[in-house]
């Protein structure tokens, strides 16, 4: 064997333990971030699934007892949450998507001057924080009538779903090409069915992740549900989870609000996992040019 060919023989072990070693490290820190990410929810089951002085000792199997979801199951201030939010999200969402739908064409090829400053402004309306528009908000609901009404909670709502709507759905008409859109203005039709016959079908992607994150963002509120909610009956559910009570005064509801935490994530869970092709298309669409 000469010097060359056991010197390349080296290099090729080296390089494929070199490799090995790579995919070794990508393999264990995919694990260490699904491990930190998905962590604290089996948490939150396992926590579920205990009572009393279990809560407090550290086992990383859960205990199967499930009193604390017949619990919640039973109570109708829980439900009745779990309804309100699902029409406060699902009304909410379906709005902001047609206005956005609307709004997106009109600012993604619609040209004119103001265009550009509409579309900064609708940016900087979505990253004010909540408390900064509460007051006015909440002058607004009342000047409208619904304060305590689930309509006033879609209405303010709105003021965070509309502006992230328009602003995704505006890049993702541009990358459109303008070709479709052409012809069919050849061919005669309105701008109107030029968007919901010819545009509208290649937005399915964008429509799904767009309204999903809408839902999820509506379905997590907390702050407006807060203050623009008064009785029990309207409540939605983060706001029902914050004031679970226990069978006593000096009771915590730790595995009461555990199991809540995660009777509420199921939902969109599922929703996650049924659009979930249509997500990602949509989040990496114009992602790759030509």
């Amino acid at each position: 064997m000469t010097a060359s060919t056991a010197g390349r023989r080296y290099s090729n072990a080296t390089y494929r333990a070199m490799r090995r070693l790579k995919t070794v490290g990508l393999y264990a820190g995919v694990a260490a971030v699904l491990a930190y990410m998905l962590f604290p929810y089996y948490w939150a089951i396992v926590s579920s699934t205990k009572t009393g002085q279990a809560l407090y000792q550290f086992t990383l199997l859960p205990a199967l007892d499930f009193s604390n979801y017949w619990q919640l199951f039973n109570n109708p201030v829980f439900m009745g949450a779990l309804v309100n939010s699902g029409v406060v999200a699902l009304v909410s969402t379906a709005i902001s998507l047609v206005i956005g739908i609307l709004g997106a064409y009109a600012l993604g090829r619609l040209h004119f001057p103001p265009g550009r400053m509409v579309l900064i402004a609708v940016l900087m309306i979505s990253v004010f924080p909540q408390v900064v528009v509460l007051s006015g908000m909440f002058e607004v609901i009342g000047w409208l009538g619904l304060y305590n009404r689930p309509s006033g909670l879609i209405v303010s709502y709105l003021i965070l779903t509309l502006p992230f709507t328009t602003w995704i759905l505006t890049s993702f008409i541009r990358d459109l090409p303008k070709e479709l859109e052409e012809a069919a203005l050849v061919d005669g039709c309105s701008r109107l069915r030029i968007l919901t016959h010819v545009l509208l079908p290649l937005m399915g992607p964008a429509i799904a992740s767009t309204g999903l994150l809408s839902f999820i963002l509506a379905w997590n509120e907390f702050l407006f549900a807060l203050t623009f909610i008064l009785t029990d009956e309207n409540r939605t559910v983060p706001v029902a989870i914050g004031l679970l009570t226990g069978s006593s005064r000096y009771e915590y509801p730790f595995g009461q609000i555990m199991a809540a935490s995660v009777t509420v994530t199921l939902p969109l869970l599922a929703l996650v996992l049924v659009f979930q092709r249509k997500i990602v298309a949509g989040l990496t669409s114009g992602a790759v040019k030509g």
